[in-house]
């Protein structure tokens, strides 16, 4: 068989040796939690005001575009995580469906997607913690907050908390999961008491003019604008669902929980995330907070409520290190069954004795995030996450599809309700988003992924399991 063209066994991915396995500890508001606390971050608590720049109140439809791609893409996901509950998300089901060459892409593209999101996540959290250090006269010197594209030095917050995350996740996944639900508990609570308050200087006129960009994405001097524009980086705020797959192998009863976790999930912040825009937007106008690093505590002191301001801030502080740990969580993962599966080496994929977690591939994750979030500005680091996300969503959403005419008859626990429909509409929204991105983005995308095969066509090709099981038997 052709290395671009061999497959692992979706049989043999549910039966696989328990040695090998990571350990079974999560149920599902375990899933739920991860999934919410994935998904409610920095997308919402800051990247709502680099999307409110680039379309105006018309951020609103951003959100709304963004959510029905990426629910069409969960519940793509939902049905395979429930076929295939082994770790490795994306990369795993394009492993089985689609053959290594495609898997080591999606592979690959995942590793950009959550290392990326990591250090995103981390700079967002490091401009609520500046701003509320200096709200309580604890403030930290610029070249301690920025990098050098900012004219600091190094985004120190932002590093340290990377390693803090690091640290939590080699404890255990089970000890990590619950402090995580803990944290999303505050996180969404904070959001709820910013509507409350924002709700009540509701003004309409500030939704005119509703789309002041256009729809399409398009350059205005050295900045793109546009609907798409914003609905390409508000794409950011919604998924975090997938790390909910990433936890397949070590979830109690996969075939419950993990639709539990995915679509629950989805829903959840779905309906958070209107709420919020439309209070924010309706408060204060997009002009004026559009350019704050923390324009959630921003339209709450314009608003003259300092102390909730505070509060926001202070919760964001807090609990939006619930997202790095949930996509570092996913980091680690994919890092392991990669070296697993022989295409990254196997002495990465080692698992930790006591604590069951591969602790090795998260101190990794830690300093190569930490590199990212302490150098480089949010919108570019959250811009390339997307370019890696979006092509791991189009090829579950293809994967799925391509099942229904290989495997008909195979038994499935959760079923993606009008696959046709709902799976074309992911692969071509993600692919419309993906053409929305600044073409910088997309360049550097496509530059990451050469280097990807160079690495496969020199390395993974010929030391991957699959390609061994060949040789022996040549």
């Amino acid at each position: 068989m052709a290395f671009w063209n061999r497959r692992t066994s979706i049989d043999a991915l549910n039966n696989l040796d328990e040695k090998h396995r990571l350990k079974r500890t999560l149920r599902w508001p375990h899933l739920v939690a991860l999934g919410v606390g994935a998904i409610v971050g920095t997308g919402i608590y800051t990247l709502i005001g680099i999307g409110a720049g680039r379309a105006g109140p018309a951020v609103i439809l951003a959100f709304v575009i963004a959510g029905v791609v990426c629910a069409c893409a969960a519940l793509c996901y939902a049905e395979l995580a429930t076929l295939m509950p082994a770790a490795g998300s994306a990369y795993t089901y394009t492993y089985a469906v689609g053959g290594e060459l495609l898997a080591w892409i999606v592979g690959w593209s995942l590793i950009l997607e959550y290392s990326v999101v990591c250090s995103a996540v981390a700079v967002g959290w490091s401009g609520y913690a500046a701003g509320f250090l200096e709200s309580v006269g604890l403030g930290l010197p610029h070249w301690l907050t920025a990098g050098p594209h900012a004219g600091g030095i190094v985004n120190l917050p932002a590093v340290v908390i990377l390693f803090a995350v690091a640290g939590l996740l080699m404890l255990g996944t089970r000890e990590s999961a619950t402090v995580n639900a803990i944290l999303v508990v505050l996180k969404v609570s904070a959001l709820l008491v910013f509507i409350v308050i924002a709700m009540r200087a509701f003004n309409g006129a500030n939704f005119t003019p509703f789309m002041p960009h256009g729809f399409a994405a398009h350059a205005e001097g050295t900045e793109v604008r546009g609907v798409m524009a914003a609905a390409a980086i508000i794409f950011f705020a919604f998924y975090g669902f997938d790390a909910v797959s990433t936890a397949a192998e070590e979830t109690i009863d996969p075939k419950r929980d993990l639709a539990r976790g995915i679509v629950g999930s989805m829903i959840v912040c779905t309906l958070l995330y209107m709420a919020v825009a439309a209070a924010a937007l309706g408060a204060v106008r997009y002009e004026d907070f559009s350019a704050s690093p923390e324009p959630l505590a921003y339209i709450l002191r314009t608003l003259g409520s300092p102390l909730a301001a505070n509060l926001i801030a202070a919760a964001a502080v807090v609990a939006l290190p619930t997202v790095i740990l949930a996509f570092m969580y996913g980091q680690s993962r994919i890092f392991f069954v990669m070296a697993r599966d022989g295409l990254l080496p196997r002495r990465l994929g080692s698992i930790n004795e006591h604590r069951g977690t591969p602790v090795t591939m998260i101190l990794m994750t830690a300093i190569v995030t930490s590199l990212i979030g302490g150098l480089f500005p949010l919108a570019e680091i959250a811009e390339l996450a997307n370019a890696g996300t979006l092509c791991a969503f189009v090829a579950v959403a293809a994967c799925v599809l391509a099942l229904r005419v290989r495997e008909p008859g195979r038994p499935r626990v959760f079923v993606t309700p009008w696959p046709w429909a709902v799976g074309s509409v992911a692969i071509l929204g993600c692919i419309y988003l993906f053409m929305s991105l600044p073409p910088a983005t997309r360049t550097r995308f496509f530059i990451w992924n050469g280097i990807g095969l160079v690495v496969y066509l020199v390395y993974a090709r010929f030391s991957s399991n699959l390609a061994k099981q060949v040789y022996q038997g040549a």
